[in-house]
Order: C-alpha cells, then sequence, then structure tokens
C-alpha cells in the first residue's frame, strides 16, 4: 500500500507541474492576474514536496524489505545493513533516476524561494525549472518505473546489491555527481529566463554565483571519490582509465569550471558576458548529454546503468529539445549581448577568454572521443576504440598553453594591459624553478617522457607562479586572495602528481607457491608469500594471502583477498594497499595455477595520495572563495 502511496504522490506532483505551465500559458493570451507568481509559487512547492514525500516512502519501502517492489527484489537483500538498503536504491537505473530527480527539485525549490518575490526573472525561471522536472518525472514514471510491483506474489527475498557497490565512497560517490550536475540547472534556468527576458541592463550574475560554486565543489568531490573508489576496490591499480563515462562526467566539470571564471569576470569588468552566458546552457545541456550516454545503452562501460533504447530516446529527444530552446534563444539575442566594451589585450580578463577556449577544445576533444566510435559504429559496423593514448597527446599542449596563461595572469590587471617588463618579471621566477624541477627530476629518475614532462613543467609553472606571488605578498603586506590561490595551487599539484605518477609507478606480475619467496629490486628486496588461508565470512567466501615485504629497509604485512558472494555467486578482488606519503605498494591476488602457485600483481604508486590531495585542496580553495562573498 506504502508503494502505491508513493507512486500516487509521484503522479500527483506530474498533475500540479502540468497546471502550473498550463496555467501560465493561459495569460499569454490574457490580462496578467495579480496574484499569477503567488499560485504558480504555491503549485511549485507542492508539487516539490511530493516528490520528497514519495521518495521518503521509497526508502521507507527499502529499509522495511518490501520486496514486492521489483526493484528493491532486484538490488537488495534482507541481510544488507540498513546503510546499503538505501544506497541500493541507487545502484542501478530506475531508483539513481529518481534520486536524480529529487536533487533537481531539491536545488529548484531552494533556489526559486531564495529570489525576492518581486525579481523580474523569478517567474521565467520558475517556468523554466518545472519544464526540466516534469520532463524527468515523466521519464522516470513512463519508461522507468521504480514502484512497479512483483505480480501476483513478491519475492521471498532479494537479489542483493552488487559486492562491489557495497562500499561508503561509492555510496557517496553517485549523490555526490548528481548534486554536482543537477546543481547546474540553476545556470541553465536562469541565464535562459534571462535572455527570455529580453532587459540586458539586469545585473544577474551575483544572483547564481555561490549557487554554481557549490554544484561545482559537488561535481568535483563525486569525480574524486569515483576515482579513489576506483583505485582501492576494482583492483586493477588506476585511478583513471578514459572510460566514455568518465569522459562525460568530465567534459561539465570543465565547462563549470570555465564558466566560474568567466563569471568572475563579467561581474567584475562587466565583460565575457556571451561566454559566461554560452557556458552556463553548457554546463547543464553536458550534463545532459551523460545521463543520455549512462542511461541508453548505446556504449559498453562499467559505469553503464541500462540498455533500453526506449529510454535512450526519451532521454535524447527530451535532453536536445531543451537544450535546442536554450540555445536558439541564445542565438536570437546574441546581437543584442554584444557588448560595445572589447577586453584589452594582455589584460586578466584577455587570459579569462584564451583558457576559456582551450576548455572547449579539451571538451570537444573529449566529445569527439566519446561519440566518434559510436558513428563509425552506427555506419560501417566496425568497432572503434578510442583509448588514453589519444587523449593524453590531446591534453599536453592543451594544459602547457593553460598553464602559461595562469602564470601570466596571476600579476595581470583587469581591464589594462600588463607592461613587457612586468610580465618577464611575473615569468621569470616560475619559469626558471620548473625548468630546475624537471632537471632534477630527469637526474634523479634518469627517465624520460616528453608527455609527462610537459605535464609536470605545466604543474610546476602553476605551482611555483602562486607559492611566489603568495610569499611576495605576505611579505610586503599586500591582499592575497587565498581561496584563488589554494585553489590554482592544487590543480597544480594535479598536473604535477598525476605526470609523476606516470613515468614513476610500475608492476610486477608474480606467481609464487606458499612458502617461496622473491627479490624484485633494490626497493622491493624481499617478496614471502607466507600462507593461504580460506574461510568464511558472513555473507561470502574469502581466499586470503598471507604476504610480507621487504620495502626500503622496512618489513610491511599485506593481505589480498578474493571473495565468492554466495547470492549472485560474483567474485571480487579485494586489494591490499600500504601508503606512504610518496607511494602506495599495491597487492591483488590473482587464480591459483594448475602447478599449485598463485598470481600476483604488485603494484608501487608514486604520488597516488597526491591527486586526491590535489582535488581536496581545489575544493578547500573553492570553499574560501564562497565565504569570503558572503563575508563581503
Amino acid at each position: 500500500m506504502i508503494g502505491e502511496i508513493a507512486h500516487f504522490l509521484s503522479l500527483s506532483a506530474v498533475l500540479l507541474l502540468s497546471l502550473l505551465l498550463i496555467f501560465n500559458l493561459s495569460f499569454f493570451f490574457a490580462k496578467i492576474h495579480p496574484n499569477q507568481l503567488i499560485l504558480s509559487m504555491r503549485l511549485f512547492n507542492q508539487a516539490c514536496w511530493l516528490v520528497f514525500i514519495s521518495f521518503g516512502m521509497y526508502v521507507y519501502l527499502a529499509i522495511s524489505d518490501d520486496f514486492s517492489i521489483a526493484y528493491i527484489a532486484s538490488h537488495s537483500n534482507s541481510q544488507l545493513p540498513i546503510f546499503y538498503k538505501v544506497t541500493s536504491i541507487w545502484s542501478a537505473h530506475e531508483g539513481s533516476m529518481f534520486l536524480w530527480i529529487v536533487f533537481l527539485t531539491a536545488w529548484s525549490i531552494l533556489f526559486i524561494n531564495s529570489l525576492d518575490k518581486s525579481h523580474p526573472l523569478k517567474k521565467l525561471t520558475l517556468l523554466m525549472l518545472s519544464v526540466i522536472i516534469l520532463g524527468f518525472l515523466l521519464f522516470l514514471l513512463l519508461t522507468s518505473n521504480p514502484f512497479e510491483r512483483i505480480m501476483p506474489f513478491g519475492a521471498l527475498e532479494g537479489a542483493d546489491i552488487n559486492p562491489v557497490l557495497q562500499d561508503p565512497a561509492l555510496a557517496i560517490h553517485p549523490p555526490m555527481l548528481y548534486l554536482g550536475y543537477v546543481g547546474f540547472v540553476i545556470s541553465f534556468s536562469f541565464i535562459t529566463a534571462y535572455l527570455l527576458n529580453g532587459d540586458f541592463e539586469l545585473k544577474w550574475e551575483q544572483d547564481i554565483r555561490n549557487w554554481s560554486f557549490v554544484a561545482w565543489i559537488f561535481l568535483t568531490i563525486g569525480i574524486t571519490l569515483g576515482s579513489w573508489w576506483a583505485y582501492y576496490e576494482l583492483g586493477w591499480g588506476g585511478y583513471w582509465f578514459w572510460d566514455p563515462v568518465e569522459n562525460v562526467a568530465l567534459m561539465p566539470w570543465l565547462a563549470a569550471t570555465a564558466f566560474m571564471h568567466s563569471l568572475f569576470a563579467a561581474s567584475k569588468s562587466n565583460v565575457l558576458k556571451t561566454w559566461t552566458m554560452f557556458l552556463g546552457i553548457l554546463i547543464f545541456a553536458l550534463s545532459l548529454f551523460g545521463a543520455f550516454i549512462v542511461r541508453s545503452g548505446i556504449i559498453d562501460s562499467v559505469h553503464s546503468f541500462a540498455n533500453d533504447p526506449e529510454r535512450g530516446l526519451y532521454l535524447l529527444s527530451f535532453s536536445g529539445l531543451i537544450t535546442l530552446l536554450a540555445l536558439t534563444i541564445f542565438a536570437y539575442r546574441l546581437p543584442a549581448l554584444n557588448s560595445s566594451k572589447l577586453v584589452v589585450t594582455g589584460s586578466k580578463e584577455s587570459f579569462l577568454s584564451m583558457n576559456n577556449i582551450l576548455m572547449i577544445t579539451s571538451i570537444f576533444s573529449i566529445f569527439l572521443g566519446v561519440t566518434y566510435p559510436l558513428i563509425i559504429e552506427s555506419i560501417s559496423g566496425e568497432k572503434v576504440s578510442i583509448g588514453p593514448p589519444y587523449y593524453n597527446t590531446i591534453f599536453a599542449p592543451l594544459i602547457l598553453i593553460a598553464a602559461a596563461f595562469i602564470m601570466i595572469s596571476v600579476d595581470a590587471l583587469w581591464q589594462r594591459s600588463m607592461p613587457l617588463k612586468a610580465l618577464l618579471i611575473t615569468i621569470f621566477a616560475p619559469t626558471m624553478l620548473s625548468l630546475l624541477s624537471l632537471y632534477l627530476i630527469w637526474q634523479v629518475t634518469n627517465i624520460f617522457s616528453i608527455l609527462a614532462y610537459i605535464g609536470i613543467f605545466s604543474g610546476s609553472l602553476i605551482l611555483f607562479s602562486y607559492l611566489t606571488r603568495t610569499i611576495n605578498n605576505f611579505f610586503n603586506k599586500k591582499f592575497i586572495n587565498k581561496g584563488s590561490a589554494i585553489a590554482h595551487i592544487g590543480l597544480g599539484l594535479l598536473f604535477f602528481a598525476v605526470s609523476m605518477n606516470s613515468i614513476l609507478s610500475y608492476e610486477k606480475n608474480l606467481n609464487l607457491a606458499p612458502g617461496q619467496s622473491i627479490s624484485i629490486n633494490d626497493s622491493v628486496r624481499e617478496f614471502s608469500f607466507n600462507d593461504i588461508r580460506v574461510f568464511k565470512a558472513s555473507n561470502h567466501d574469502v581466499i586470503s594471502a598471507q604476504v610480507s615485504l621487504l620495502q626500503d629497509g622496512r618489513e610491511i604485512f599485506l593481505n589480498p583477498q578474493k571473495r565468492k558472494y554466495a547470492t549472485r555467486g560474483q567474485i571480487t578482488s579485494e586489494s591490499a594497499i600500504h601508503a606512504s606519503v610518496l607511494k602506495d605498494t599495491y597487492l591483488t591476488i590473482g587464480d591459483q595455477l594448475e602447478n599449485g602457485t598463485w598470481t600476483f600483481s604488485l603494484k608501487i604508486n608514486y604520488f597516488i595520495k597526491w591527486i586526491w590531495f590535489s582535488a581536496a585542496l581545489m575544493v578547500l580553495g573553492m570553499l574560501l572563495t564562497i565565504f569570503k562573498k558572503k563575508a563581503s
């Protein structure tokens, strides 16, 4: 009965949103009612609360093991802890789309109620948000109904959640991503409303700045958690594979990063407004494209949720329609948007413009890498794979150029060209220190990789630019923008760590029997396979290897495992990791061979923790920026 009530509430939300749109459409042909906005807001708020209550009841159904609900029966189990019963809701397509809509609704109701009732863009923004929420609710209920019952009788027991999803990081990863993706519905709807309104004297940037910053934070955390989980849980020792679904998460992040910088320039010096509007529309459009890729089944990926052409066609049609609507309005208003105020060459705005172009180039390169194999397969039937070499080759020069612009822009002025002498002073120290760093790394490692060295040099340019500027400002008692400095130091550290990881890390595949030892290199002088243990855990069988390593003069112990889950019969590999500041020792166990030996994969991953630390710095920098703006 609770399932039917929850279903009814979602249907009622569809009805209320439909009434809201019909009600407002009628006033295009009649005199505007003085209470039109008040009535519209009531309908909208009630629809949103119906969605929240419906989802809350669905959570209760999952916790109470209602296996008459087909989705819960397929993705949960009575033996699961309550935490994983809740997270099982977003472990597959129907439930995750429900969560997507809940977050979409939450962002919308919070933002629209934060606007003053006299705000000139409130009504149009409300209508845009209503259309988007209604479209996704219809998609959920018509093609992906999470309330569907198993008739005539429910299942006695659930099939259980996928074992690799029973992990705290992955439980948090999708909600963080969704909060980031759908958070940019604010900029999309508000900018579209601004373009529809046509009063281009309105100041709109401040209204959406912090909302966009918070959405960027969620998206960054979501991507970072996903890479961290893939590293320690999936057993392959990597953190980013340039998988199509990883790529469609990166595209909105790149667009959002460009948008935030452009938004700052638009509010600071009244330039780049056209760029800012285009990017604000593009972010959410790319989020919708990502939803289509993940949920249509047109690509093979470990991240794919569904394989249903009907769902894919609906998502493609709806996403394409609202994106086309926004871009058409943008194109129509473009002549009126072009400002007579030009960007001054050599100013801070000019370097932001150049980095915007680099961001768009990066996004297009990723988009091409995702769609080109699909186009070729649809035309010729031939499967084409585009992997890391393509992306690494494309991104290396783009990162170098971007780093150079960032280095110069540190001391650039708003709306004024930078004198040549000031330019040379700005670039001298970071460039020399970066070249020195490259030389020292080459001397110590005796390894040369052009792509990795470009990444190291690029990261060093950004790091030394902001470090020298921060130190100089501190001693001269000048203003230090802590948020910007920390975020950009995080970006430079990211480039540096990823590049160092690529040239220093290595892998060894071993075959040993219990009791055997082997020497690997000067760092890992002894690898000892001491014993193998087989035992039963609560819901799975375990094969655990007892391994000791004499590494860098210290003895460390690792226990990699293979697990077989009874419910699904699924076998997973659980890595054992010994972490230090500079490197991780990462060990997984494979299969037993006919001669009685076991296979192992030993990976030494350098600077791996620095990658996630750099993401944490970027998030910290953004948080400081938000709170600085609020305080001021």
